[in-house]
C-alpha cells in the first residue's frame, strides 16, 4: 500500500529538527523583528510630517489612487519603459518577492490561526500543497533569476547609470541579502527532502521542482540522508534569522523604497511640473523657496525617500550628458542625506546658495532645462522640477540669481518682453506681409494668436512668424493679433524662481485676453500653450480648455482640407524634434506630424522621440544664461540627426515646432559647423513651402 494513500500525507513537516524551544525562539524573534519594523515605518511616516503642507491634492480618492498605483507597480510599465532587460528583471523580481511573501503568510494562516488558534484541520495538504509547492518554486525561481540580472548588471556589466556619489556599500548588500535568501530557501528546501526521504515516501515533492532538482545536486556530490538531516537545522536558523533580520531592517536601509516608492506613486500629481504651485499670498520674502529642509512638503520628503538610485534621471538629463553641473538623482540624494544627518545631530546649512557651503550649489538650479525628462524617466514618480523650482524662488528671493537672467528679468518687468525692447515695436514683423494681419482686440475672431517674444522680436523667428500669419490667412479662418497688448507668457520666468513676475505678466495678459471677443487662443510658442493651458488659471484665466498650440490647430485644417495640400509632394527627407513642453510636459505628439506628412516629405524620427526627446538646452531660462558645456545640447542632437537616424546624412531639414528650439538649434548648427550639412526648419515654413508647391488655386481653397 502507498504512503500516498492519504491526501493529508502530501504536505511537509514544519519546524523539522528545530523543537519546541526553538519554534518559542523563532516566534519571539519574529516578533521583535516585526516590532522593530514597525516603529521604524511609523517613524519614518511621522518624519514627513514635520515638512511643509503640500499644496495639491494627494490623497483624494484615496482607493481610486491605490488601485492606480497598484497597477503602475503591478505591471512594471515604467520599468519597461526605455530598459526592457530592467523592466523583466524586476518584474520577475517584483512578482517573486511578492509570491514568496504572499506564500508565506498562507503558511502562516495556516499554522497559527486555523489549526492552532482554531482548532481546524490543517489546509496545507493534498492538491493545495501541490499547488502552492508548484507555484512558489516557480516564482521563487524568477526572483533569483531577476536578483542574478541586477547583480549581473551591477557587477559585470557595469551600468553607468547605477553608479554615482551615493553608491554605496548599502546598495549590493541589499541585492546580496535577496540572492542569499532566495538561493538559500531552495538549498534548505533540497536538504529537507533529501533528509526526509530516509523515513517517508517523497516522490510527490517534484511539485517543488527546483528544490527536488536540489536534492539531486546533493545527492550527486555525496550527501546522504543522515548528512542532510543533521545539515537541517543550521541551514533553517541561518535563512530565518537572515530572513527575520532583513524585514526589521526595511525601515532603515534601501529596502524601504518598496514602501515608499509605492507611496510616492499612490501620492503622485499627473500635472506636477506642468503646472507649478502657487507662492501663498501671504508669504513673506523669507517664506518664499526652501530656505530648510522642512520648507519641502511633505510630499517632496517622501520624493527623497523614496528614491532607489536607479540613475534613469541622471541618464537623460540632457544638463547631465553636456557637463553642466546638475545631476538630478544627486540632487534628490543630497537632499534626503543632509535631512538624516541633521536629524542625527549634524551642522544645518543653507539648502541651496552659491559659494559650494550650501546642500545645493546655486549652479546646479541654474543648470535645469525644466525639460522633465528625470521626471518622464523616474519610475516611482519622483517630482523633480517642482523641488527644483522652490530652491530657484529661493535664490531669487535671496538675490542670487545668474546676472544675465537678472538682466532679462528687469527687461521683462519695464518692457514685457525679453529682449528689452519697446513693447511698439513688438508687431513690426507683420510690415513684411502682403496682407494686413487682423487686431483682435479691435474685431470678433475665432483664434486669438499669441504670438510670443522670439516670433515678435527675433529675425529669425519672425520667418516663422510670418509663415503661420501666412497659413491663417490663406485658410480663411478668422483670426487677431494683440499688438503691442500682448506681453511675455512667463512660463520660464516662472521656472527661474522669479513667482512675482510670473504673476505680474500673468495678469496682464490675461486683461489683455479678456479685452478681446474670442473663441479659442493659438499660441506659436509651446512654452506659452503650457502655461496657459495649466497655470493662468491660478490668477483667474477661465478659458485654459480653448487654448491649443498652432500645429493643431493646423493639423485641423489639413484634415479639412482647408489648406488645398492634398497631393503635394516637397522633396525632402526630414526629422522632427519633440519640443518638451509640447509632448513630454503636454502629451502631443501627433498633430505635428501629422502637418508635416501632409507636405508629402518623408519623415524619418530621431531615435530619441516623443516623450523620451531630447531638450534643446532653452528651456528654464537655459536661453538667457551662458554655460562651458561641452556638447551642447543643440549640438547633440543634430549630430543625431545625421548620424544616428536611418537616413542619416541625407536628412535635409531638422523640424521644430517651437521658436526657443529654432534660435537654439540654428545656433547649434553654427558652433557645431553643420552649417552645410542640414537646415533647421519650422513645420509653419514647411507648410509655406508646400503651398507654394501645391497646384490647386488658393481661391478655390475651401472658405
Amino acid at each position: 500500500m502507498s504512503l500516498l494513500a492519504q491526501a493529508s500525507d502530501v504536505t511537509r513537516p514544519t519546524f523539522w529538527r528545530i523543537g519546541h524551544v526553538g519554534e518559542a525562539l523563532f516566534y519571539y524573534l519574529a516578533a521583535v523583528a516585526i516590532a522593530i519594523f514597525l516603529y521604524g515605518v511609523y517613524d519614518r511616516f511621522a518624519r514627513y510630517t514635520r515638512g511643509s503642507e503640500d499644496p495639491r491634492e494627494r490623497v483624494n480618492d484615496l482607493a481610486g489612487r491605490v488601485v492606480s498605483a497598484a497597477k503602475i507597480v503591478a505591471s512594471n510599465e515604467k520599468q519597461f519603459d526605455r530598459d526592457r532587460y530592467a523592466g523583466v528583471m524586476h518584474l520577475f523580481i517584483l512578482w517573486g518577492f511578492l509570491t514568496l511573501l504572499i506564500g508565506t503568510t498562507i503558511l502562516a494562516i495556516d499554522m497559527d490561526i486555523w489549526t492552532k488558534a482554531l482548532g481546524q484541520p490543517s489546509f496545507w495538504t493534498g492538491d493545495f500543497y501541490l499547488a502552492y509547492s508548484l507555484v512558489m518554486d516557480a516564482l521563487g525561481l524568477l526572483f533569483v533569476v531577476g536578483v542574478g540580472m541586477a547583480l549581473y548588471r551591477r557587477y559585470w556589466a557595469k551600468t553607468d547609470r547605477l553608479y554615482g556619489k551615493h553608491t554605496s556599500a548599502e546598495d549590493g548588500l541589499f541585492l546580496w541579502t535577496l540572492f542569499a535568501l532566495g538561493v538559500g530557501g531552495y538549498i534548505q528546501e533540497g536538504v529537507r527532502i533529501l533528509g526526509t526521504s530516509a523515513t517517508r515516501d517523497v516522490s510527490f515533492e517534484t511539485a517543488s521542482f527546483v528544490g527536488w532538482f536540489t536534492k539531486d545536486v546533493l545527492q550527486i556530490v555525496g550527501v546522504t540522508p543522515e548528512m542532510a538531516t543533521a545539515a537541517y537545522a543550521p541551514l533553517w536558523w541561518s535563512h530565518a534569522l537572515l530572513a527575520l533580520a532583513f524585514i526589521a531592517a526595511i525601515p532603515y536601509a534601501k529596502p524601504f523604497h518598496m514602501i515608499s516608492s509605492f507611496a510616492n506613486v499612490v501620492t503622485r500629481d499627473e500635472n506636477a511640473g506642468s503646472r507649478l504651485p502657487r507662492v501663498p499670498e501671504d508669504a513673506s520674502p523669507d517664506e518664499i523657496g526652501a530656505s530648510d529642509i522642512d520648507d519641502f512638503s511633505w510630499k517632496q520628503l517622501l520624493d527623497h525617500d523614496a528614491c532607489t538610485k536607479c540613475g534613469r534621471c541622471s541618464s537623460v538629463c540632457p544638463a547631465n550628458a553636456s557637463g553642466r553641473n546638475l545631476d538630478p538623482r544627486d540632487v534628490i540624494l543630497d537632499l534626503k542625506n543632509y535631512r538624516e544627518s541633521l536629524d542625527a545631530g549634524g551642522e544645518e546649512k543653507a539648502i541651496v546658495a552659491d559659494g559650494g557651503t550650501s546642500v545645493i550649489d546655486a549652479s546646479t538650479m541654474e543648470s535645469c532645462m525644466s525639460c522633465m525628462a528625470c521626471m518622464d524617466a523616474c519610475p516611482v514618480d519622483i517630482e523633480h522640477v517642482t523641488q527644483f523650482t522652490e530652491m530657484n524662488r529661493r535664490l531669487t528671493e535671496s538675490g542670487q540669481m545668474d546676472e544675465n537672467v537678472q538682466e532679462t528679468m528687469m527687461d521683462l518687468f519695464q518692457n514685457g518682453n525679453s529682449f528689452g525692447d519697446p513693447a511698439r515695436k513688438r508687431p513690426d514683423w507683420v510690415e513684411d506681409l502682403d496682407f494686413d494681419v487682423p487686431d483682435a482686440r479691435e474685431q470678433e475672431v475665432e483664434f486669438l494668436w499669441y504670438v510670443g517674444d522670439y516670433p515678435s522680436y527675433d529675425e529669425r523667428n519672425k520667418k516663422v512668424a510670418r509663415s503661420l500669419a501666412r497659413i491663417l490667412h490663406e485658410s480663411n479662418v478668422s483670426y487677431g493679433i494683440l499688438y503691442e497688448d500682448e506681453q511675455n507668457d512667463g512660463n520660464d520666468v516662472r521656472r527661474v524662481g522669479e513667482e512675482g513676475l510670473f504673476e505680474m505678466l500673468a495678469e496682464d495678459n490675461i486683461e489683455a485676453f479678456e479685452s478681446c471677443d474670442y473663441e479659442k487662443i493659438v499660441t506659436t510658442d509651446p512654452h506659452s500653450y503650457n502655461t496657459f493651458s495649466n497655470e493662468y488659471d491660478q490668477f483667474g484665466f477661465e478659458n485654459t480648455d480653448a487654448v491649443y498650440h498652432y500645429t493643431q490647430v493646423v493639423e485641423e485644417l489639413v484634415t479639412n482640407d482647408r489648406l488645398g495640400l492634398s497631393g503635394t509632394e516637397l522633396d525632402y527627407t526630414v526629422t522632427y524634434h519633440d519640443p518638451c513642453h509640447l509632448g513630454r510636459y503636454n502629451g502631443e505628439f501627433e498633430a505635428p506630424r501629422e502637418v508635416i506628412r501632409a507636405t508629402g516629405v518623408t519623415l524619418d524620427e530621431m531615435p530619441r522621440n516623443r516623450s523620451n526627446s531630447f531638450c534643446c538646452g532653452g528651456g528654464g531660462g537655459g536661453l538667457w544664461m551662458d554655460f562651458d558645456e561641452e556638447p551642447k545640447p543643440s549640438e547633440e542632437r543634430i549630430r543625431e540627426a545625421l548620424e544616428d537616424t536611418d537616413a542619416g546624412a541625407d536628412i535635409d531639414r531638422f523640424v521644430v515646432a517651437c521658436p526657443m528650439c529654432m534660435t537654439m538649434y540654428e545656433d547649434g548648427r553654427k558652433t557645431g559647423s553643420f552649417e552645410d550639412q542640414i537646415e533647421i526648419t519650422d513645420i509653419a515654413e514647411l507648410v509655406v513651402e508646400a503651398l507654394a508647391a501645391s497646384e490647386t488655386p488658393r481661391n478655390e481653397r475651401a472658405a
